[in-house]
């Protein structure tokens, strides 16, 4: 990318030691972590209603009962990371606390579990911010595809720009998403006052065609809203000083407004008799009923798609920070670890985009396809951080270490119990090919790992010695004979008196040229022309090089490409390039050594 472009697109490059001006605020901070677990209130109800409407109205009534269970989860899953947090100020991600606590293995599995859950994350979220604007535009239903691929290249944009950047540009949806939604909550709730409903939610019988298996799935549907509230937890390090309680209070704060939204949504999706429908999002179908068609239907339309496909942020924070841990310990490649222009991590960046859009295009940006691949890896990283925690309070012992150990307990005795729902439940529906992925990236981690370690191993200077070059002999590859020839030549004699120059034999016209014209330029330098029937050029190169390497055996050999430099990035496509193939046809050759002289053509 041309630098100009590049400069307008993610901004200037920011130097090493202004890392600690990036920090962030709560306020802020609310806004890039919490934006994917707030985002859920948008679909969350709409999933408990997808699984129970099928059974009938007698099944919608229970709704509301399911919707309370899990915001008793979200207090309880909160409270065991608030824990977290201040057990692990510098940042406790799900593949600390298991690696550290219970092993590598559960380190790695949790690793896999929350780089699959970030990347469906993304997936999940602009797939529902699509259905956002679908709903208030039905004619962009056929392209939701394209709508969702682009909208993941300007949060890849806005990510590159930076932390603090991308956090001031996604604090004004987020806010406006919490008011827009709290005011349809609050005025749908007086006019279900005003109406008289709802009444006392009766239950059912659970016999006939409400089974406990239609609830259970239900309630694992409707879980997706706990999606993004560890990720507080993994980016301590990016909150301004004091680290750990200014990341708790932000996790108190969204815990809150996620448990009040969810609730109040489902009171009123039950108490309005409100069923989803293709085509049309339960917040849209509220936001019709409470708002009318007017501006604030559509301005709530329009805050629920844009924080939707800005819960993506919540990912775009967190799996490069992840990524980029692992490539630390070796685990995933080292090009992860690395921050880019503007201290982000760019690679991990770009990875989390490419992979998102790909999954996108895979299920035709449809949310209720992407769901049930969505809730394994959450709640598996859930329960092995806190199941991590709890060891760790055993182990230290310390002061008031039993209720700790209550706390994380509780955390993890409940989100063992939502995976075994998750994973009964949605085993048919998809979770089966995030069961499978897991292992397959554990694999690969092992797999980067052990190659890293063998590098090392092989790089290592121990019992190692000086080299000693002697003798070594250069080829140089010669077509025409030309002044970029005349360069290389000059380099070659200057790096060794064993020089000889090679040609392949494709046009008996012009071989017959430089046959005669080499003695006037190097009378000294042997000319090799090599014979080539099928026109080929590498595979003649190749076979000289090999028995040049039968006749002078030795722990080098350099081969010098005569290589010019058009003055236009274009003229390129103007020319062979058959000293690239070369090369990499080279590389793979112990004791080739390539090197092109280039000589630099002008206008």
């Amino acid at each position: 990318m041309p630098t100009p472009l590049k400069r307008l697109l993610i901004g200037s490059p920011l130097a090493s030691v202004e890392a600690r001006h990036q920090r962030l605020g709560k306020a802020i901070a609310l806004a890039v972590f919490s934006s994917d677990a707030l985002s859920s209130v948008a679909y969350a109800t709409e999933e408990i209603l997808l699984a129970l409407s099928p059974a009938g109205a007698a099944a919608v009534a229970f709704a509301l009962p399911v919707a309370l269970a899990i915001v008793a989860l979200i207090a309880v899953v909160a409270t065991s990371y608030w824990q977290t947090i201040h057990a692990y100020p510098s940042g406790g991600g799900a593949y600390i606390v298991a690696r550290e606590n219970l092993g590598l293995v559960a380190g790695l599995v949790a690793a896999a579990a929350l780089l699959t859950d970030y990347t469906l994350t993304v997936s999940v979220s602009v797939a529902a911010g699509v259905a956002a604007i679908t709903s208030a535009v039905p004619g962009l239903y056929p392209h939701r595809v394209f709508l969702g691929v682009t909208l993941i290249a300007v949060v890849v944009l806005a990510n590159l720009r930076g932390v603090r950047e991308s956090g001031r540009i996604f604090a004004v949806p987020t806010y406006a998403f919490v008011a827009t939604v709290g005011l349809l909550v609050l005025l749908g709730l007086f006019a279900l006052a005003r109406e008289g409903r709802p009444g006392p939610v009766s239950l059912p019988n659970l016999g006939g065609t409400v089974s406990m298996f239609l609830i259970l799935r239900a309630f694992a549907s409707g879980a997706t809203a706990l999606t993004g509230i560890e990720a507080i937890s993994n980016g301590v390090p990016v909150f301004r000083p004091p680290e750990g309680r200014n990341a708790g209070i932000t996790l108190i704060w969204m815990a809150g407004l996620l448990g009040l939204l969810f609730l109040g949504v489902t009171v009123l999706a039950v108490g309005f008799g409100v069923v989803p429908r293709e085509g049309e999002t339960v917040i849209s179908l509220l936001a019709r009923r409470v708002f009318g068609g007017g501006v604030l239907y559509y301005a709530t339309q329009a805050a629920t798609a844009l924080i939707l496909v800005l819960a993506a942020n919540t990912s775009f924070a967190d799996f490069p920070r992840l990524a980029s841990i692992l490539a630390r310990d070796g685990f995933v490649p080292r090009q992860l670890a690395s921050r880019g222009d503007r201290l982000v991590f760019s690679n991990g960046i770009l990875i989390l985009g490419v992979l998102s859009a790909v999954l996108l295009m895979a299920f035709r940006a449809e949310t209720h396809m992407l769901i049930p691949l969505y809730a394994v890896g959450v709640f598996l990283s859930f329960t092995l951080s806190q199941a991590g925690m709890v060891r760790r309070w055993w182990r230290q012992a310390g002061r008031g270490w039993i209720g700790h150990v209550a706390i994380n307990g509780l955390g993890a005795a409940a989100t063992t119990v939502v995976l075994a729902v998750v994973v009964t439940t949605k085993f048919i529906q998809g979770a089966w090919a995030v069961i499978l992925l897991l292992p397959a990236f554990v694999a690969w981690f092992v797999a980067v790992r052990l190659h890293y370690r063998r590098v090392a191993l092989q790089l290592s200077l121990e019992g190692a010695r000086q080299p000693t070059l002697g003798h070594v002999p250069v080829v140089v590859l010669v077509g025409r004979l030309n002044r970029g020839v005349l360069e290389a030549m000059g380099f070659a004699r200057a790096i060794s008196a064993d020089v000889t120059a090679v040609s392949v034999d494709i046009d008996p016209t012009e071989t017959s040229r430089l046959r005669m014209r080499w003695p006037e330029w190097f009378p000294d330098v042997p000319l090799v022309v090599l014979e080539s029937p099928y026109r080929s050029v590498i595979s003649p190169v190749l076979d000289y090089i090999d028995r040049l390497d039968r006749d002078k055996p030795g722990p080098y050999l350099i081969v010098v490409l005569p290589e010019f430099v058009p003055a236009r990035w274009w003229h390129h496509l103007l020319h062979n390039q058959t000293a690239l193939l070369i090369k990499a046809a080279l590389l793979f050759r112990p004791g080739k050594i390539t090197v092109s002289v280039p000589y630099h053509l002008h206008e």
